[in-house]
C-alpha cells in the first residue's frame, strides 16, 4: 500500500521548520486528515518533536485529526445565520448526533464543522452537506435533514 505521507515528505528533502505548514496541508489534502502516524513521520523527517507539530497544527483551525464523516456537515455561523438561529440549529444537531463540532461519529457517517461564513447569507441559516446547501434550516428541519441522509445511507448499503 502506498504511503502518501512518505511520498509527500520525499518532495521536501533537507527541509526545516518553514516547511511544516505546507507539509501538513499536503498530508491533509492527500489523506483527508492528519493522523498520529503522519505526525510522527513528519517529526522524524523535519527533526521536530511530535508535540511541537501538534502545537502548530492545533493552533490553526484548518487542520483536523479525525477523518471526515461520509456526510460532512458544515454549519454557517456568519452574522446572518447567527441572527436567524444557527446557534440553535448547531445545538440541536450536536444533541441529535451526540457529537460536538469538530468530531466525527463512531460509525463514520457524520462529521460537524462550524464555518465562519458559507457565503449564502440570503439562505440563512444555512448548512452544507458534502457540497449540497440546505436553506432556512431550523431546529426541527435539521433533524429531518439528518434522518434523510441516514436513510439514504441505509438504502445505498442494500
Amino acid at each position: 500500500m502506498e504511503d502518501k505521507t512518505i511520498n509527500i515528505l520525499e518532495q521536501y528533502p533537507n527541509s526545516g521548520n518553514d516547511s511544516l505548514i505546507p507539509i501538513l496541508q499536503e498530508v491533509q489534502d492527500a489523506e483527508g486528515y492528519i493522523s498520529e502516524k503522519s505526525v510522527i513521520k513528519i517529526g522524524k523527517h523535519l527533526d521536530i518533536p511530535s508535540s511541537k507539530i501538534f502545537g502548530v497544527a492545533t493552533f490553526y483551525n484548518q487542520f483536523r485529526f479525525q477523518p471526515l464523516g461520509k456526510y460532512h456537515i458544515q454549519i454557517c455561523r456568519g452574522t446572518a445565520c447567527h441572527v436567524l438561529g444557527s446557534a440553535t440549529v448547531l445545538s440541536t444537531l450536536e444533541k441529535h448526533l451526540k457529537l460536538k463540532a469538530g468530531e466525527t461519529s463512531r460509525d463514520g457517517l457524520f462529521s460537524i464543522e462550524v464555518v465562519a461564513c458559507i457565503g449564502a447569507c440570503g439562505l440563512a441559516p444555512v448548512i452544507c452537506v458534502n457540497g449540497k446547501f440546505h436553506a432556512k434550516v431550523t431546529d426541527k428541519s435539521i433533524i429531518e435533514i439528518i434522518e434523510n441522509y441516514r436513510k439514504e445511507n441505509d438504502e445505498s448499503e442494500k
